[in-house]
């Protein structure tokens, strides 16, 4: 009876037995394997820098390890195989003078290159251990920030302009983000502030007194930031006299515009031209002097200097002598030719202003 007793004991000594021995094969099998360890999963750097991939393994082994990194594009590309710090194989052409291991499987890459970014995949394996160590690391390249600076077309507008628009510009830098300040405080989207979906651009819809401030914006990138030198927006103000005027002349340029695109000029009959009365009285004032055998004065050169011709006028006798001196023949006064004034202008000094001759 005691001996029927004693066989459930037994067996379960037996069975917890097989237990602790299956767990010991377990544990000593995960000793085996490499144990690695990665500080950093991020490693950021700037183009022409250096970048330090590091990993740490541990292992019972004391066989050197064998390192394996890996750039992960469509198709895995190897970068660099050793045993311990011995660089197996020949290096693509990409990576040559700028790779260096460690023994402790960290990688070093000097004189960072944009197309150098992406995530590295690590293995370090030991021919006694059973299972290798592995990791990743995401490396990011970018380009250093060169100061930026605000561009705008005027820094003075007018109260109630339509829209100014301030860019952010800057000549160097990737993977940039943007920042602007009014006054030294961010600047956010409003009703009249709109910022451009990468935030570059900012636009001010109908400026108002208000937005008479210092303006600056700033440039992020995952290897640095810079802030852009303050700039200064004046506006000036915009009196209501102006407004009146302005409103009142664009009515007013409406009103010609219509009047004039609807005016048709009228046809009237044209009438020849009349001759001027400077004409007119030329022709009769010619043939007066013509009836009167008047002299026009000519200009005459005299010794370099121009002069006025004498001007001789008839003078006409009285009605009642002619009658006379028609009836009575061999008169005094036939004998006598007529008597010319003579009117004369000079330009020499000293000369006579009227003279009379009489012709024999």
């Amino acid at each position: 009876m005691k001996s029927e007793k004693d066989a459930p004991f037994k067996a379960k000594i037996i069975f917890q037995i097989l237990l602790f021995v299956s767990v010991g094969f377990f544990y000593s099998g995960e000793v085996s394997a490499v144990n690695m360890t990665v500080p950093n999963s991020l490693i950021r750097g700037s183009a022409g820098g250096e970048a330090v991939l590091s990993v740490c393994y541990s292992s019972f082994s004391l066989d050197l390890p064998v390192i394996k990194w890996q750039l992960r594009r469509e198709k895995s590309i190897t970068v660099v195989q050793s045993i311990g710090t011995e660089i197996i194989g020949t290096l693509r052409p990409e990576y040559r003078d700028r790779i260096l291991v460690f023994e402790n499987g960290t990688l070093l890459l000097h004189n960072l290159r944009l197309s150098d970014d992406g995530k590295y995949d690590v293995e370090i394996s030991i021919t006694d251990d059973t299972f290798p160590g592995e990791g990743s690391i995401t490396l990011t390249v970018d380009e250093p920030i060169s100061r930026p600076y605000i561009d705008m077309e005027s820094t003075s507008v007018l109260e109630l302009s339509e829209n100014i628009i301030l860019n952010c510009s800057h000549d160097n830098g990737t993977r940039t983000t943007y920042r602007w300040f009014k006054g030294g405080k961010p600047q956010t989207n409003e009703t009249r502030f709109v910022l451009s979906p990468d935030q570059k651009l900012l636009t001010i819809r109908r400026v108002l007194m208000a937005d008479d401030d210092i303006y600056s914006c700033a440039v992020e990138n995952p290897v640095g930031n810079m802030t852009s030198l303050p700039i200064r927006l004046t506006v000036y103000r915009r009196s209501s006299l102006y407004i009146i005027l302005s409103t009142g002349g664009i009515f007013l340029l409406i009103t010609l515009v219509t009047v004039c695109a609807c005016w048709t000029p009228s046809k009237k009959p044209r009438h020849p031209p009349r001759k001027p009365l400077s004409r007119i009285y030329d022709h009769s004032h010619r043939s007066t002097i013509s009836n009167r055998a008047d002299v026009i004065p000519r200009l005459t050169e005299h010794n370099g200097i121009n002069a006025v011709t004498s001007l001789y006028i008839l003078q006409q006798k009285d009605p009642s002598m002619d009658d006379s001196s028609s009836n009575s023949i061999g008169s005094p006064e036939l004998d006598n030719p007529p008597c010319y004034t003579s009117y004369t202008s000079s330009l020499t000094p000293g000369s006579p202003a009227c003279s009379s001759h009489k012709y024999t």
